[in-house]
């Protein structure tokens, strides 16, 4: 498809091109590609969604999904992690989840590539609180930290031993030392 002047790119529009790998996501009328996950990504992502699953879906608290798309506020975002409150899950009338999140999640997680602007990356989480989200974190490996958005754009680093915040109800603790520890795999 190409985009002249007389017609720009629209959300729906959007929506209608073909799925990429790496997958793309548009905010502010712009198409970006993001980052195909390397070591370090891949395993953050793999084991925050194990750690909230295993607190959250037993009692049916919330369920974190990867890589989904989640289309809000005239966006297509896809979180690395997109954490859900049970009731707010998307379902189909038989009860299954439905394929397409048409809402912002309760807990947005990025995770940063290298080589990845980090500001295209905050716009995204800021365009999730700017929607409902309750809570984002953007978690750099280069420098073993994670900036904690919060409603009204509020943020705050943090790094070491200091507990983060999660999203409220869920009887979960970790810092940042225990995230960057999952990536040290002892021989």
């Amino acid at each position: 498809m190409v985009q002249t002047p007389s017609q720009p790119l629209t959300l729906d529009l959007f929506l209608q091109l073909p799925e990429t790998k790496p997958t793309r996501e548009f905010l502010n009328g712009q198409i970006t590609q993001k980052p195909m996950p390397q070591g370090e990504h891949s395993t953050l992502q793999a084991e925050l969604c194990k750690m909230i699953d295993r607190i959250a879906e037993p009692p049916k608290i919330a369920k974190a999904f990867p890589e989904l798309r989640c289309v809000f506020g005239g966006a297509a975002i896809i979180p690395d992690v997109s954490v859900f409150r049970w009731s707010r899950i998307p379902r189909s009338a038989s009860g299954r989840v439905a394929n397409r999140f048409e809402l912002a999640p309760d807990w947005a997680i990025a995770i940063l590539s290298p080589d990845q602007p980090q500001t295209k990356v905050l716009a995204n989480l800021l365009h999730c609180v700017e929607h409902g989200t309750e809570l984002g974190w953007l978690i750099d490996p280069e420098n073993d930290s994670v900036l904690v958005i919060f409603p009204e754009s509020r943020v705050k680093l943090y790094g070491g031993s200091d507990p983060l915040p999660i999203l409220q109800d869920l009887d979960l603790t970790l810092s940042v030392t225990e995230i960057f520890q999952w990536l040290v795999f002892p021989e």
